[in-house]
């Protein structure tokens, strides 16, 4: 598996805040019968995916170098 999509998580998720806090495009939404509470819900649960991400990284990287010195 590869943990290289968290970058891509992360520029979406940056672009998206960006956007949500200048509540561009807010309104075509809300006035369709969304409520604001549901992108804070997605940005959050966003957050949570890149967390996830970037803990199977460190897990991965942490075996890596234990099996490097096993090897020594």
């Amino acid at each position: 598996n590869s943990t290289s999509i968290q970058e891509m998580f992360r520029r979406v998720s940056e672009q998206f805040t960006a956007m949500f806090r200048r509540k561009a495009f807010l309104h075509w939404y809300t006035g369709e019968g969304m409520d604001e509470m549901e992108f804070t819900e997605a940005e959050s649960n966003m957050n949570d995916l890149v967390s996830e991400y970037q803990q199977y990284q460190d897990a991965t990287a942490e075996n890596d170098d234990y099996e490097d010195e096993e090897q020594e």
